[in-house]
């Protein structure tokens, strides 16, 4: 029997965040601080801009402790479709496979299992 989750739960369907793990490239590394700010300033977000609304961003740099990654960017949209727009953005802007190289994309919804078991969100912790 397949279990189905409240009707409340359905209705306020959660964000979809999306962990961006990318790579820099040689371009963007030969880029001075202050042109790798004006080239995402001026060519990466206006195109995020005039695509997609109900999205939110917030970047992590890990280069100083993996090779393979080196920044995170999470992505929160509100449905499925706005980050398929995202998505779309931004692979027609330079960020995509010029400036970085996408190297893996994790989605997911938050606590989506208590969602669909109608169940408190036991691994989310705060002390």
């Amino acid at each position: 029997m397949q279990e189905t989750a409240p009707a409340d739960a359905q209705e306020a369907a959660p964000p979809v965040t999306a962990f961006m793990l990318v790579k820099t490239t040689p371009e963007w590394l030969a880029m001075t601080p202050e042109e790798r700010v004006r080239a995402f300033s001026t060519e990466v977000v206006p195109a995020v801009e005039a695509r997609t609304t109900g999205v939110r961003s917030r970047f992590y740099d890990t280069e100083f402790y993996s090779t393979r990654v080196t920044d995170v960017w999470v992505w929160e949209a509100d449905d499925h479709h706005v980050y398929q727009l995202l998505v779309d953005a931004l692979r027609e802007t330079p960020f995509w496979d010029r400036y970085f190289t996408v190297v893996d994309l994790l989605v997911g919804t938050e606590n989506g299992y208590a969602r669909t078991y109608g169940t408190e969100a036991v691994a989310t912790l705060t002390t």
